[in-house]
């Protein structure tokens, strides 16, 4: 088995950032560039019934701009120079988004965090991570924080 790039996705999140760390972990072991990828859910308000939904690109940009600034500095802070790694700002549904990168960049592993939502939190906000799961073109590794844990 050989893993030469892994894909983290992150939301800026406790849980998101500890995932950050196993990958570091594996990317040190197998040698592999770490890829991070943050998704900016495109806003969209709707304006009036005559006019339908309106999407507002300038807090899009901000939110964008925002994100590859925190990225590049958690590369600095996690990664640090003893791993190559480097970092993806996209635009759309997150789980699209994860999975057609894992596909372009030809990633041997995702990992990523579930923030663990169960019974109506999971209804209503579902679950990348099992979207991901389930379409994801490799093997997908997933975290699930708990009291305990060894990224604590």
């Amino acid at each position: 088995m050989e893993i030469k790039k892994i894909l983290v996705p992150i939301d800026f999140s406790d849980y998101s950032k500890n995932s950050l760390k196993y990958a570091v972990a594996f990317a040190s072991r197998f040698d592999a560039e770490i890829i991070l990828v943050y998704v900016v859910e495109p806003i969209i308000y709707p304006a009036d019934f005559s006019f339908g939904q309106i999407a507002i690109p300038a807090m899009d940009a901000e939110l964008r701009s925002q994100g590859e600034q925190q990225l590049r500095k958690l590369i600095e802070t996690e990664a640090g120079k003893n791993v190559t790694a480097r970092a993806i700002v996209r635009s759309g549904k997150p789980f699209v988004e994860i999975n057609q990168l894992a596909r372009e960049e030809n990633v041997d592993l995702i990992i990523l965090a579930s923030h663990g939502h169960t019974g109506i939190e999971h209804v209503f906000f579902g679950s990348t991570a099992d979207k991901v799961v389930r379409k994801a073109p490799c093997p997908v590794l997933t975290l699930r924080e708990k009291k305990g844990s060894p990224c604590e």
